[in-house]
């Protein structure tokens, strides 16, 4: 069988720039427009250009060099995109850290990656602390305290900053922009090594995969309640909506409450989300008598959904709401499905632009499987990662040579390519011969009303 590719209109070719293009280009076209609200904090895209400016021409005077990594450890706030920005602009590498690691696990990431400064806010100061008796050693340590520019912290250094960004040449295809960590299909934590290209291509994927109903505009207003250091997060709610000039409404910390609070108060337009809390929607009372009339969709993503959750919340919430699905080793976004009458509810959709898939046999990992049989999803196109950082077999264990990603997910597709996505192979509970997906008999254990939340193992 031959591989099946994108139905949607190919894009090709796709712009060659650097990520940081993305909020230049928004904050010249829209200097004066709020680009981020973080709770009492506005700020514009001409205010987030010049900082993330500052911020690089400060990692410059201190020492970073072209190609050195630069972790992030930070609830979602305005200084992580500032940050963000300005690593790239420094010439250095951002690397995302999980904003609930603790000092292990911070230690072992910043080693790993062999990052030579780490930006931490305050909140999370004594883990990092802790984490020197795991080894930490970076050469730079910056801290944000929001409201404070003593030497050396984070708003001291955009204070404090002279002179330009530095420059360097650029091969967007080549170097590396972002370097989050996954654990990938199997074992310990890896950094994912995200091109320039990678990132944008996917951006203007994900953006045209609803041509008739506009995922993204500048009109748009987004709620940044998943985590910035989750490529979900950074990509889809940060770099794509910056890219179109819409507003950030960042979240530090998930709490329903705050959540709807935040949803009417700032008339978001567009949620993204997981099936963790569009679960939680279901189960708010009163949530009817809330002014959300500004919103115009719901994606889920980053979990299998069941059809009966994904109706529930649509009910729920009065607007239509899709899947998408993806990984950090694909930028993150492979597959949409459509706003439109072409949705089918429990599906992740289709192809993005100029992406292929083949579904494999389990067992042999080669022979492709017909539409409507279960099997893992390989995937090959533009936003496929360069890599895992430093270590080639792991690499060589999730990309061939000709480029496809073993994504290590079982999924199905019916014969028009619409796929289902049942569980992680690792997941797979073996039973006489057969192999059973936990989070499909999960999806279907809720479907009964006297079931709140279901767990099966094996």
């Amino acid at each position: 069988m031959a591989p099946s590719s994108s139905p949607r209109p190919s894009l090709a070719p796709y712009p060659e720039i650097p990520v940081q293009d993305l909020l230049s280009r928004s904050a010249e076209r829209l200097p004066h427009k709020v680009a981020v609200i973080d709770g009492e904090r506005t700020f514009t895209y001409a205010q987030i250009e010049e900082m993330s400016n500052r911020f690089a021409s400060s990692l410059a005077a201190e020492g970073l060099k072209v190609a050195d990594r630069v972790g992030i450890f930070a609830p979602n706030c305005v200084e992580f995109a500032i940050a963000f920005f300005g690593i790239l602009r420094a010439g250095g590498i951002p690397s995302t850290v999980n904003s609930s690691y603790v000092e292990r696990e911070l230690a072992f990431q910043m080693n790993d990656c062999g990052a030579s400064v780490l930006i931490v806010h305050e909140a999370m100061l004594e883990i990092t602390e802790k984490a020197k008796s795991h080894s930490l050693d970076v050469r730079q340590l910056i801290v944000i305290r929001p409201g404070n520019q003593d030497a050396g912290s984070f708003w001291g250094l955009i204070e404090s900053a002279s002179g330009q960004p530095p420059e360097f040449a650029i091969d967007p295809k080549e170097d590396v922009a972002a370097l989050p960590y996954s654990s990938g299909t199997t074992g310990l934590a890896k950094g994912v090594e995200l091109t320039h290209f990678n990132l944008t291509s996917n951006v203007v994927q994900i953006e045209a995969c609803q041509p008739e109903n506009p995922v993204a505009s500048e009109d748009d207003v987004v709620l940044v309640h998943l985590p910035l250091f989750h490529i979900y997060g950074l990509q889809v709610l940060m770099n794509l909506y910056l890219s179109v000039g819409a507003t950030l409404v960042m979240m530090s910390r998930f709490d329903m409450g705050e959540f709807l609070g935040l949803l009417v108060k700032h008339r978001v337009t567009q949620l993204f989300t997981v099936p963790p809390v569009a679960q939680g929607l279901t189960m708010v009372p009163g949530l009817k008598d809330l002014d959300i009339s500004a919103l115009k969709g719901i994606m889920l993503a980053a979990a299998p959904t069941s059809t009966d959750l994904q109706i529930r919340v649509s009910e729920a919430m009065g607007v239509p709401v899709i899947q998408g699905y993806g990984m950090t080793e694909l930028s993150p976004a492979s597959h949409v499905d459509y706003t439109d009458g072409r949705n089918r509810p429990g599906s992740v959709g289709q192809l993005t632009p100029d992406t292929q898939e083949k579904i494999v046999d389990v067992e042999t990992g080669g022979t492709e499987v017909a539409p409507g049989e279960t099997g893992e999803l390989l995937v090959r196109g533009p936003q496929v990662m360069k890599g895992y950082f430093n270590n080639p077999e792991a690499t060589a264990e999730t990309l061939t040579s000709d480029g496809w990603l073993h994504t290590g997910d079982i999924v199905r597709a019916d014969e028009d390519g619409y796929i289902w996505v049942l569980d992680r192979k690792k997941e797979l509970i073996k039973y006489k011969g057969f192999h059973a997906p936990p989070a499909e008999l999960e999806g279907l254990l809720l479907t009964h009303p006297a079931i709140a939340d279901s767990a099966v193992i094996g």
